[in-house]
Order: structure tokens, then C-alpha cells, then sequence
């Protein structure tokens, strides 16, 4: 049987041959937490990248800026995938043609987004491309291992981004996920993020708290993330799709809280439909948020926090 994408990571930890970028230090800010009760709030949503998870520089990236970095990654997946054989011959690295290949389906894939004013990419759908191109000069993968075109190319994107940024959790990620279930909140995840975010996040919590399972914290129908509906944040659809399956609990935009650490992509949008906000300014790399908006009544969050496990002060009891 092959393994799911979960399996497949945790198969690369034992690989001696395989090195990762480390993640990211917090680096703390000269700011204090504001923090109050907010006893009618029925419902958490965090933002992932920047909030639960550390990542260089505070948010996934489909490429990355460091020309060395994207190139050592690009030619990492080449190696591993065995597929410089299929590759057509071109002047330079190999590294150099799966770029370009890799920039041109970026942008297609953008476009096919119609109406939509922030389209996100869903990169599976980026290598499954490259990987079909590949086939058409006899390229063969392992399906009984990697399965599927579509589990192949998840499994594919997921090597590739573990190779451009490192990720774990915050401290007191586990902590903070963890008092949500306890006080009976439901509890779920709104936020940019692709097919293998749920998997970074599930192994970040892991290595910090092994009793916490992420299946277990989350309620089901509250992992809205922005490739599945290839719409990234600001975009409304998000956390329009959030609430409309929180308002079929029977919990209003007024009973939710929804943690980010941008105020434009997160928290603005947030308050704008309605909901309660926190800020999380614990990490310099990651928060996104000016002056201005900290003090404007319409946009500043009702909380700030400066750790994660601040919200046990915060929600619930």
C-alpha cells in the first residue's frame, strides 16, 4: 500500500543522507501583551504560517528570494526524484531548467484563478505538471510507494518545501491548542497554507508535546486553507467559508476569535466581518503590523499577544 504524505515524511527522518534547513528562532519584540477576558467567545481560528508555525522569513514561499536557496532546492528534489534523466538538454543546470519550467506554470496557474483578486497556487498541481512533461521521455516513479500521480506530485511539492524553509511550532503552540479543546471550544485553522501544511503542523505540535494530536484539537469542517479554495488571504472567501460552517453550529461571527500575526491579511478582514481579534507579535520575522493600525479603533486587534499560551488568559476556563 502507499504511503500517505504523513508516512512519507516521517520516513525522510530516517534518512541520514537528507538535510534540512533549520527553522527559525523566534526573535521577540520590545512589546507587551494586551490581555483580556473574552468570555462569549465560542470559537478559535489561527492563522498557521507566521502564528502556530515559525518559518523563514514568517510565511510560506513559492519561491524563494535567495537565487542559492531556490537553485540547492530545486536541485535536491531533482536528485532525490531521479529526474535529470527525463530532462530535456539545454544549456546550464538542470536546476535551471526546472525553473523555468517551475516559474512558467506559477504564472499559468495564477491566471487560471478567474475573479479571484489574491489566486493561490496549489503546487501539487505545479509538480504534477512538471511530472507529466517528464513522463512523456519514459520518467517512471515507484506507485506502489509514492502512489498516484496526485499523491506523487503532494509528495513531490512537500520535498521540495521542506527543502526551501524549515517550520516549527512557536513554543507554546501545544499549550495554547491544547486549552482550547479543554474549555470546550471548538477550535480550527484559517490561513494561506498548501497540501502539506496540516502535516508541517501536526509534526511541529508533535515535537513539542507528543500527547497532542492535531486530528484531535481541530474540529472537522474547520481546516480552511487557501489552496483548497485557490484564494489566499485577504481574500474574503476564507473566512467567509469559516464562518458559514461555524454559523451552522449555531456560533456567530461575535463568538469567534480569530489569531493572526498580519494585521492587513489577518486581523483587518477578521474585524471588517465581524469577528473578535489577536495579534500575535512574538516573533519579529512574522508579525506584520504598523503603528497606525495598532492605534486606529477600526482596525487595532482586541488582544495582543506576545507568546501563545497567553490565550489560556484570554478564552476559556
Amino acid at each position: 500500500m502507499p504511503s500517505s504524505l504523513e508516512q512519507y515524511a516521517d520516513y525522510l527522518d530516517t534518512r541520514k543522507d537528507l538535510l534540512w534547513p533549520a527553522a527559525p528562532s523566534a526573535t521577540p519584540l520590545k512589546a507587551r501583551p494586551h490581555l483580556s477576558r473574552l468570555s462569549d467567545v465560542r470559537a478559535v481560528l489561527w492563522n498557521v504560517y507566521g502564528t502556530l508555525l515559525a518559518i523563514p522569513p514568517g510565511e510560506l514561499l513559492l519561491e524563494h528570494p535567495t537565487p542559492f536557496v531556490m537553485s540547492n532546492a530545486l536541485d535536491k528534489t531533482l536528485q532525490e526524484f531521479r529526474m535529470w534523466a527525463s530532462m530535456s538538454r539545454k544549456p546550464g543546470q538542470p536546476a535551471d531548467d526546472l525553473l523555468r519550467q517551475y516559474r512558467q506554470i506559477l504564472s499559468e496557474q495564477s491566471l487560471g484563478v478567474g475573479g479571484e483578486r489574491h489566486p493561490e497556487i496549489q503546487v501539487e498541481r505545479v509538480w504534477e505538471v512538471i511530472l507529466k512533461r517528464l513522463m512523456q521521455k519514459d520518467y517512471k516513479f515507484d506507485a506502489g510507494f509514492f502512489g498516484a500521480m496526485n499523491e506523487y506530485s503532494r509528495k513531490v511539492a512537500y520535498f521540495f518545501h521542506a527543502s526551501l524553509q524549515g517550520t516549527a511550532c512557536y513554543e507554546g503552540a501545544a499549550v495554547a491548542m491544547k486549552h482550547v479543546t479543554a474549555s470546550g471550544l471548538r477550535q480550527g485553522l484559517l490561513g494561506d497554507g498548501q497540501c502539506f501544511t496540516t502535516v508541517q503542523l501536526r509534526r511541529g505540535l508533535a515535537a513539542q508535546d507528543g500527547s497532542v494530536r492535531l486530528d484531535d484539537v481541530l474540529n472537522d469542517g474547520l481546516v480552511v486553507l487557501s489552496h483548497e479554495l485557490r484564494g489566499k488571504k485577504p481574500s474574503e472567501r476564507l473566512f467567509r467559508k469559516a464562518l458559514d460552517e461555524l454559523q451552522a453550529a449555531g456560533v456567530s461571527p461575535s463568538e469567534v476569535l480569530h489569531v493572526g500575526s498580519r494585521m492587513q491579511q489577518d486581523i483587518i478582514p477578521a474585524k471588517r466581518l465581524g469577528m473578535k481579534t489577536a495579534l500575535f507579535a512574538g516573533d519579529k520575522s512574522s508579525i506584520q503590523a504598523t503603528a497606525e493600525q495598532l492605534k486606529d479603533h477600526a482596525t487595532r486587534p482586541d488582544v495582543l499577544l506576545t507568546e501563545l499560551d497567553q490565550i489560556t488568559e484570554v478564552v476559556g476556563s
